[in-house]
């Protein structure tokens, strides 16, 4: 499951990406300096504007990491911690065998050697806990700027696909209400995969080799249980609401 702090770092940059491309070419144009020459609006065109009246969706989060590139960036990046997650699996087996034997051995031990053990216990606990935490923001980090990279050049796909097929507004359905302002969303207004085919096609990268990726899940802390393997992004596509 998605974190929180993650999710509020894909919906900044969605906002920002688009925002600033909706404004490009809307900016008030600023005084000539004396003596310039005029600019040549020849040399700097107006962006199509968008005009349509058609109402479209789109899983901003799942297009990105839908596309080929994305998809290939999230399978190296689980490659890349799959030696951190063989670390951290080692060290959660090592503790829970630890506390089962201070449960099973607790009334035989002598009180110095029960202490002694439950002092270990928490000292690996907390050494665990910090780098299972470590290693999920490392995580999110790397997947945002994954994220933040390939939005960069998937938005402007956006805004090319609405202004050449009607559509004046393009609702995200990456969040499900109520946590996402859209109720409804079905899927004949869905341009998610259109997008995706789009970006594909111009980009050139080929599908990675192997099943699709699934977003990667940063280890949780032990909890009396193995942490679970990142598994590599599967891109959620976009559900009826």
């Amino acid at each position: 499951m998605k974190s929180k702090f993650l999710r509020v770092l894909l919906a900044v940059a969605v906002t920002y990406t688009f925002s600033a491309l909706a404004q490009t070419g809307s900016a008030a144009i600023p005084p000539s300096s004396p003596g310039a020459a005029p600019a040549n609006p020849a040399s700097n065109p107006a962006p199509t504007p968008i005009t349509g009246t058609k109402i479209g969706a789109i899983n901003v989060e799942g297009a990105v990491f839908g596309t080929n590139e994305g998809q290939r960036e999230m399978l190296a990046l689980q490659k890349k911690y799959e030696p951190k997650q063989a670390e951290l699996k080692q060290q959660n087996d090592e503790l829970e065998n630890m506390k089962k034997q201070l449960s099973t051995q607790e009334g035989k031990l002598s009180d110095d050697a029960a202490n002694n053990l439950k002092k270990q216990i928490e000292t690996k606990q907390k050494s665990f806990d910090r780098s299972v935490q470590d290693a999920q923001e490392e995580v999110t980090g790397q997947q945002q700027e994954i994220f933040s990279r390939i939005l960069s050049k998937v938005a402007p796909l956006v805004i090319k696909y609405a202004q050449e097929n009607g559509y004046g507004m393009i609702i995200d359905t990456s969040k499900q209400w109520p946590q996402g302002p859209v109720l409804i969303a079905g899927s004949n207004v869905d341009i998610t995969q259109a997008v995706i085919d789009l970006y594909n096609t111009q980009s050139g990268v080929a599908a990675p080799a192997g099943p699709a990726a699934a977003k990667p899940v940063a280890p949780k802390p032990s909890t009396g249980t193995t942490p679970a393997k990142p598994a590599a992004p599967k891109p959620s596509q976009p559900q009826k609401q």
